[in-house]
């Protein structure tokens, strides 16, 4: 099979993460997450902790309401007093993001990659879902300290912050289903029918291109 890229989105709980990485070892490919802010490190020469705290450091009113924000591509030269902004530490990983799709064939989790990977030849993007009852039951079960009232709380803080992000970089709405070439239901087919349902359709997907 030609190279190809699998970017994968997903609600809180919905069990994403483990789709993700089960379609690395599926199908014998690499797989970024937090990988991407190393290697935005090593090219930027900005510490990796900053990348990390990135998100943090934007308030979600700031992100609910910046639409001048919207990633346009350009990277901001080291002498610039806005290098380290969360702006363009973000431009780096984009230009990570789009650096490995022309590289290798891999799944990317998150970081808008299917906006920044839009147009571009062999991407697939995933949006992964599930009913709320389901994803409630599955952060619970790894989180058993937390009451349930602190389990909804966690998920609709999640969900949240990750549409504001989405919509601070791209000015779209991370839900869209304009923005996805499939969307799968997680509890319905669960993690493994996720995989093979991937596994099947992928070629059929490539050769539409």
């Amino acid at each position: 099979m030609e190279k190809f890229v699998i970017t994968v989105a997903r609600e809180t709980g919905s069990g994403g993460h483990n789709i993700a990485w089960k379609l690395s070892e599926t199908m014998g490919i690499p797989y970024y997450d937090r990988d991407l802010l190393r290697k935005a490190s090593e090219v930027s020469g900005i510490h990796e902790r900053l990348f990390g705290a990135a998100d943090e450091l934007i308030g979600l009113r700031e992100m609910l309401s910046a639409a001048e924000k919207v990633y346009t591509g350009g990277l901001l030269p080291p002498d610039s007093d806005d290098f380290t902004s969360t702006r363009n530490l973000f431009s780096f990983q984009a230009k990570i993001i789009r650096e490995l799709a022309e590289a290798e064939s891999c799944i990317i989790l998150g970081r808008c990659a299917n906006y920044l990977l839009a147009g571009h030849p062999n991407v697939l993007r995933l949006f992964i879902h599930a009913p709320l009852e389901a994803r409630l039951a599955r952060v619970a079960s790894y989180s058993l300290a937390w009451s349930q009232r602190e389990v909804a709380r966690h998920i609709r803080v999640e969900d949240k912050r990750r549409a504001a992000y989405y919509h601070y970089y791209t000015g779209e709405e991370w839900r869209d289903t304009a923005g996805y070439d499939l969307s799968l239901d997680s509890e319905a087919l669960g993690e493994d029918g996720c995989v093979e349902l991937v596994r099947r359709f992928l070629p059929l997907f490539l050769e539409e291109l």
